[in-house]
C-alpha cells in the first residue's frame, strides 16, 4: 500500500513537490485555498487582455524541463519557450534612447561600451566573476539543505567553504558593482537585488550571481505566457495521479507526539504519512500550528519588499519598448531607503514595464498591448496604501510619458491594481512580502526556515518563504531539496 502525502498550497513549489512525490510512489493530495493553481504564478483576464499576475521573467528553464523528464514526459509536449534576444531595455531620465541588455553577453558588453563608455572587457570580467560565484555555490546554497549535517560532509560543500573568501560576503552588491565607476551601469547591476526583494546597499555581493543567470544562461519567454509554467506542470501532476482540491482552506496541521499526522478542514481530519506546507511559513505556524512551539527568530526576520502593480490594457502598440523595460529612478539609494528604512514609496520610483503581448500576440486585441507596470514597495505595515497608489500612479505615468514623449494615460483603456494588501489576501504571503524575509544580512541564506521541521517529524516546507528563497527557480529547487531529504 502506497504512502499518502498531503501538500498544503498549489503554488509552483507545491506543484513541483507533488510531481516529485508522485514519482516516488506517494499518493498525493493537494489542498488549495484559492479556486485556481499557481499562487503568485497565476493570470488575469479582463476586457480582452490577458496578464501574468505575478512573476514575469523566466530563467533556468532546465528546472522546469527536469520535472517533465522526471515524470517520464517529453517537455515539448507540454511546454515551449524561446530565448529572448533583448532581455531588457533600460531607460534613464537624463539619457537619450535606451541601453539594450542583450542575451548574448558579448553583444551586451559591446552595447555597454558603446552607450555608457565602460570598457567591454570590464563588463565581461564582472560577468565571469558572477558565473564563478554561481558555480562555486549553487550545489550547496541552492540545491541542498543548509540545515543537515550531511550537507557539510559532502565534497562539494567542503570545496565551497574554501571559496567563502571569494564569493562576495565581504562586500555589498553596490560596493562590488561600483567597480565600473559609472553610476548608470552600477545601478543596472544593483537592480538584481530586487529579484529576491532585497536592498543592494545592504545585501551581499554574492547576489550578483543573479546577473549571471540572465546574461550568461539567458532569459526566456514561455509560449502562452508565464502562466503556462503553472498550467503545464499542473497537467503533468494530474497525469501522474495527483489529486487537487480547490477552494479548501486548511484549518490546522494535526500533530501527535511530535509527528505530523494529517490536516484538519472544517473539523474533519485527513490523515497522511507526510505533510508538506507550500503556504508562507509565517501563517503556517501562526494559523496551522498554533499549539506548537514557533521559531520566533526566523518568523520575525525583516520582510522582503512587496510590489505595487498596475495591469493596464493599452489601445496602442509602442515600438520603442521591448518585452521587459526598466525606467530607472534618479536616486537609487533614496529609493531603497524609502522602502526598507522609511517603509514608504518615493516620488521617483524605478518602474518596470512588462509587455508580454510583444511576444504572445494573443494576450491583447489587435493593435493593443497588455502592460504589467510594477514598482518595488515595502511590505504592509499599515501604510495608507490608497494614498500611495494614487500618488504612485501619477508619478509612474508622468515618468514614462516624459521619457517616451507622449501621454500614456490617453492609451489606458482597462486597469486592475495589485498592492501588498491584496497580495497577502490572495496568496497569504505575510504582510504581502513577495519573497518572505529579505537577504540584507551577512548570513541570510542560513537564516531562512529549513525545508523540514526540526521539532515535528514528517513535516516539510517548500516555496518562497523558506530555503533557498523566492522566485520561480528557487521555489522549484525547494521541492528538489525536499525530494532529496526524503532519501536521507
Amino acid at each position: 500500500m502506497s504512502q499518502k502525502a498531503i501538500i498544503i498550497g498549489a503554488g509552483i513549489g507545491g506543484i513541483a513537490c507533488a510531481i516529485r512525490l508522485a514519482v516516488k510512489g506517494f499518493e498525493v493530495q493537494v489542498y488549495e485555498a484559492n479556486s485556481y493553481p499557481g499562487g503568485k504564478l497565476s493570470e488575469l483576464n479582463f476586457n480582452g487582455f490577458r496578464f501574468d499576475a505575478g512573476p514575469s521573467l523566466f530563467t533556468l528553464p532546465h528546472l522546469v524541463d527536469e520535472l517533465f523528464k522526471l515524470a517520464g514526459k517529453n517537455p515539448h509536449d507540454y511546454f515551449q519557450y524561446d530565448r529572448l534576444d533583448i532581455i531588457c531595455k533600460y531607460f534613464w531620465d537624463d539619457f537619450e534612447g535606451a541601453v539594450n541588455a542583450y542575451s548574448d553577453k558579448e553583444k551586451f558588453a559591446s552595447e555597454i561600451e558603446q552607450k555608457l563608455g565602460v570598457d567591454r572587457l570590464l563588463v565581461l570580467k564582472h560577468l565571469k566573476k558572477s558565473a564563478q560565484i554561481y558555480e562555486w555555490t549553487k550545489d550547496v546554497f541552492l540545491e541542498r539543505s543548509l540545515h543537515k549535517l550531511a550537507t557539510y560532509t559532502n565534497k562539494k560543500t567542503l570545496s565551497a567553504i574554501l571559496k567563502l573568501p571569494f564569493i562576495g560576503l565581504n562586500k555589498t552588491m553596490h560596493e562590488a558593482n561600483s567597480v565600473f565607476n559609472n553610476n548608470k551601469l552600477t545601478q543596472l547591476f544593483n537592480r538584481f537585488a530586487t529579484y529576491n526583494g532585497s536592498n543592494p546597499y545592504e545585501a551581499r555581493a554574492t547576489l550578483n550571481t543573479i546577473s549571471h543567470l540572465e546574461h550568461s544562461l539567458g532569459a526566456f519567454a514561455p509560449k502562452g505566457g508565464m502562466y503556462q509554467i503553472t498550467n503545464s506542470l499542473f497537467n503533468v501532476s494530474k497525469d501522474l495521479g495527483v489529486q487537487f482540491t480547490f477552494s479548501q482552506k486548511v484549518k490546522a496541521i494535526k500533530v501527535e507526539d511530535g509527528i505530523a499526522k494529517g490536516i484538519e478542514i472544517e473539523d474533519k481530519l485527513y490523515k497522511a504519512d507526510l505533510i508538506v506546507s507550500n503556504a508562507d511559513v509565517f501563517p503556517t505556524y501562526k494559523n496551522l500550528l498554533s499549539n506548537e512551539k514557533h521559531p520566533e527568530t526566523i518568523l520575525n526576520r525583516g520582510k522582503s519588499s512587496s510590489a505595487l502593480i498596475f495591469y493596464w490594457g493599452m489601445k496602442q502598440e509602442l515600438r520603442d519598448l521591448a518585452v521587459h523595460n526598466i525606467f530607472f529612478s534618479k536616486n537609487y539609494k533614496k529609493e531603497f531607503d524609502c522602502i526598507f528604512k522609511e517603509k514608504t514609496v518615493c516620488d521617483d520610483p524605478t518602474v518596470y514595464v512588462n509587455i508580454a503581448s510583444k511576444y504572445n500576440k494573443a494576450d491583447a486585441p489587435d493593435g493593443c498591448e497588455c502592460w504589467f507596470v510594477m514598482i518595488n514597495v515595502p511590505s504592509n505595515e499599515g501604510q495608507d496604501w490608497d494614498e500611495i497608489i494614487e500618488r504612485s500612479r501619477n508619478n509612474i505615468i508622468n515618468k514614462i510619458s516624459k521619457k517616451l514623449n507622449l501621454n500614456i494615460s490617453e492609451y489606458i483603456v482597462a486597469e486592475q491594481i495589485l498592492d501588498p494588501r491584496s497580495i497577502e489576501a490572495k496568496t497569504a504571503s505575510h504582510k504581502g512580502a513577495l519573497y518572505g524575509s529579505h537577504s540584507n544580512e551577512l548570513l541570510s541564506a542560513f537564516l531562512r526556515h529549513p525545508n523540514f521541521s526540526r521539532k515535528i517529524k514528517n513535516l516539510y516546507f517548500v516555496g518562497g518563504s523558506v530555503h533557498p528563497g523566492g522566485g520561480i527557480p528557487l521555489c522549484l529547487l525547494s521541492a528538489k531539496i525536499v525530494d532529496g531529504l526524503l532519501d536521507l
